[in-house]
């Protein structure tokens, strides 16, 4: 019905074809609270199924890298610097 891929990052992953997970919808669901399930139309990956705790996990991952990103950028902006008391007087902190 389905067959391991790689592991990738330290995550087991399987495959399924996507008319098989409909055939075995609760199997395919049971099966994406331990690894993520990639449904594949014609061979190729078409979505991939996980739980939703990993979902969470991937969306705060993704949320702390643009944050990362953002910062960098702030960063590598040109200008004066403010200083903090005057950031904090801006901001209605003091």
């Amino acid at each position: 019905m389905y067959k391991r891929f790689a592991k990738l990052y330290g995550l087991r992953v399987a495959t399924m074809n996507i008319s098989a997970a409909r055939d075995n919808l609760p199997d395919a669901v049971a099966l994406a609270q331990t690894e993520a399930v990639v449904l594949e139309r014609y061979g190729r990956p078409a979505a991939v199924l996980v739980s939703p705790e990993r979902y969470e996990t991937l969306m705060a991952a993704l949320e702390d890298s643009e944050d990362v990103a953002a910062f960098d950028a702030a960063m590598a902006e040109e200008g004066p610097n403010i200083p903090w008391e005057q950031a904090k007087a801006d901001l209605g902190w003091l």
